[in-house]
C-alpha cells in the first residue's frame, strides 16, 4: 500500500543531490571530462536556482502617530512602528521610545504591512504585451509539471515598479498560466529592482505548483482532438499523472524525471498547490482527488463560486484567492457574486484578494474595499483591520511565507507601507514603501521612484528616432 510517509521517504532519496558544479582537474588539464561519471547538482534546500536576494540598505526608522493595521486583524490608533536591520522591532502606542531611529511624522496617515499578491503573471506576461513576451503558458501538453515560472520571468517588466509605487506590493507569487491541468512551478519574489530573477527570489519561500480545472484545459486540448476535451477527461488525466508520480517515488532505480520530481515535491508537502478553479462542484471534487492522491490544496484561485462551499473550504483549510467583482466573461464565471468574499468570511474561511492582472495589482487595496462594501450592503459587516489581512497575512499564509512576512510582528521582515490616507479609500495611495527596511519608494522624492531598466533611454516625444 502506498502511504504518504513512504512517498516522502523515497521521494527524498530520489531528489538527493549528488555533486556540485565547478572546474574539474580534467578541465584544468585540457582533457575531456568523463561525462558518464558526472551527475546533476540536484535540489538541495536552496534548489538548483538559489535565491541571491540581498536586502537593500535601510535606516532605523520609526513611524509615529499613524493608524496602524498590523495584518493580523488588530488596529492601533496613534501608534508607532519601529524597524531596523530589515526587521520589525516593535509596534505599540506613543510610549515606545524612538531613540536611535529616524522619526517619520505619520499623524493622519496609515501604516500596513507590505501588500502581497498571491496570483500574478508579471515578468511572464510583461509589458508591453506583445507575442514575443508571451511566456506564461507552455501549452504543448496538458501536464507540464517540469516547467518553472521563474525561467520566464523578465525582471525589467515595468509592472514590478508600478505595483510597488501604486499598490504598495512588496511580495508576489508569479504563476504559470492556466492552459494546462498542471502548469508548472510558481516562484515567490520580493518586489525589488534586480538584474536577475534570482536576485528577486524570496529567500526561504516554498515553491508553488499551478494546477487548473474547468474550461481552460479542455478548451485548449480538446480543440486539438486530444484528451482532455471534457471535465471528466481533466480528472482522468490528473489522476493518472499523480499515480505515475507515486510509482516514480517508489522506484529507486528510476531515471531522473523533472516533471515527476515536482509532483513528488507536492506529495511530500514541500511544494504548495495553487489551483485555478471557478465552480464549486469542481473545487469539491479536486479536494477529494487531493485526499485520494495524498496532497493538499493550499488555495483555489479565482474561485468565483467559493461562497457556495465556504464550510467545506474552511474544514479542509483551503484559502480562496478571488477577485472583488470579475464576472461573466465565460460560462464558469457566470455564478460569480459581489458578496463572495463576505460570505466566505462569515463562514470563517480564508479569504485572499488577488489580481491576475498587471493593472489590478496596482490597486489590491481598492479591490479589497469593494469586496468589503459588497458585504456591508448584504448586511455582513467586516472591519477594516480584517480586510487588510485579505491582502497581507492571509496571502502570506497560503504562500507559506507567513512566518517571515505579512504582518507587522516583531522579528518579521520590515515590509511596510505608509499610506497618505485610509488604504481602503479610492483616494489614497502609498506615500512610502519599505522592503526589508529599505526605502524603495517615496512619492515625495524623485530619486526613490523606481523605473524599469527597459524604460530607461526609451525615446520620448520629440526625440530623434
Amino acid at each position: 500500500m502506498i502511504t504518504r510517509s513512504s512517498i516522502a521517504a523515497i521521494g527524498a532519496l530520489a531528489l538527493a543531490g549528488c555533486a556540485t558544479t565547478g572546474t574539474s582537474s580534467a578541465d584544468a588539464a585540457g582533457e575531456s571530462p568523463d561525462y558518464a561519471a558526472l551527475e546533476p547538482m540536484g535540489e538541495d534546500a536552496a534548489g538548483p536556482f538559489p535565491s541571491t536576494y540581498t536586502p537593500y540598505p535601510g535606516r532605523p526608522t520609526a513611524l509615529v502617530g499613524a493608524t496602524i493595521y498590523d495584518g493580523t486583524g488588530a488596529m492601533v490608533e496613534g501608534g508607532t512602528v519601529l524597524f531596523r536591520d530589515g526587521k520589525v522591532i516593535a509596534l505599540g502606542d506613543a510610549s515606545l521610545s524612538t531613540e536611535g531611529y529616524d522619526v517619520v511624522d505619520a499623524r493622519g496617515k496609515f501604516v500596513t504591512p507590505g501588500i502581497i499578491d498571491i496570483h500574478s503573471h508579471l515578468g511572464d506576461y510583461p509589458t508591453p504585451s506583445v507575442a514575443a513576451h508571451s511566456d506564461g503558458n507552455e501549452a504543448t501538453s496538458p501536464t507540464t509539471p517540469e516547467v518553472w515560472a521563474e525561467h520566464s520571468v523578465w525582471p525589467q517588466d515595468p509592472g514590478f515598479s508600478r505595483a510597488l509605487a501604486n499598490g504598495g506590493v512588496t511580495s508576489l507569487q508569479i504563476l504559470p498560466g492556466s492552459a494546462n491541468l498542471m502548469g508548472g512551478r510558481s516562484v515567490t519574489l520580493k518586489n525589488v529592482p534586480s538584474r536577475t530573477v534570482q536576485g528577486m527570489k524570496f529567500p526561504g519561500a516554498p515553491y508553488g505548483f499551478k494546477m487548473a480545472c474547468g474550461e481552460n484545459p479542455k478548451r485548449v486540448y480538446g480543440g486539438r482532438g486530444r484528451m482532455p476535451s471534457t471535465r471528466m477527461g481533466n480528472f482522468a488525466v490528473n489522476r493518472q499523472t499523480w499515480l505515475d508520480a507515486i510509482d516514480y517515488a517508489n522506484n529507486e532505480d528510476a531515471d531522473r524525471d523533472l516533471a515527476k520530481e515536482t509532483l513528488v515535491g507536492v506529495l511530500d508537502g514541500e511544494i504548495l498547490v495553487h489551483n485555478h478553479c471557478y465552480r464549486a462542484d469542481e473545487m469539491a471534487l479536486v479536494m477529494d482527488m487531493a485526499k485520494e492522491m495524498g496532497y493538499r490544496v493550499s488555495a483555489f484561485h479565482h474561485a468565483v463560486e467559493a461562497y457556495k462551499i465556504g464550510d467545506l473550504l474552511r474544514e479542509n483549510g483551503v484559502c480562496s484567492a478571488i477577485w472583488a467583482d470579475w464576472y461573466g466573461f465565460k460560462m464558469e464565471a457566470y455564478d460569480g457574486i459581489l458578496e463572495n468574499a463576505a460570505f466566505l468570511q462569515r463562514e470563517g474561511a480564508c479569504v485572499v484578494i488577488h489580481s491576475d492582472s498587471e493593472n489590478d495589482i496596482q490597486r489590491l487595496n481598492q479591490e479589497a474595499a469593494k469586496a468589503q462594501a459588497a458585504g456591508a450592503r448584504a448586511g455582513i459587516a467586516i472591519d477594516d483591520a480584517t480586510v487588510i489581512g485579505w491582502i497581507t497575512l492571509n496571502a502570506a499564509r497560503a504562500m507559506g511565507i507567513d512566518e517571515m512576512t505579512g504582518s507587522l510582528e516583531p522579528g518579521k521582515m520590515a515590509d511596510v507601507v505608509l499610506w497618505n490616507g485610509d488604504p481602503l479609500s479610492v483616494y489614497s495611495r502609498p506615500e512610502r514603501v519599505w522592503v526589508d527596511g529599505a526605502l524603495l519608494y517615496d512619492a515625495n522624492d524623485r530619486r526613490r521612484r523606481p523605473v524599469s531598466d527597459f524604460e530607461l533611454g526609451q525615446p520620448g516625444e520629440g526625440d530623434v528616432k
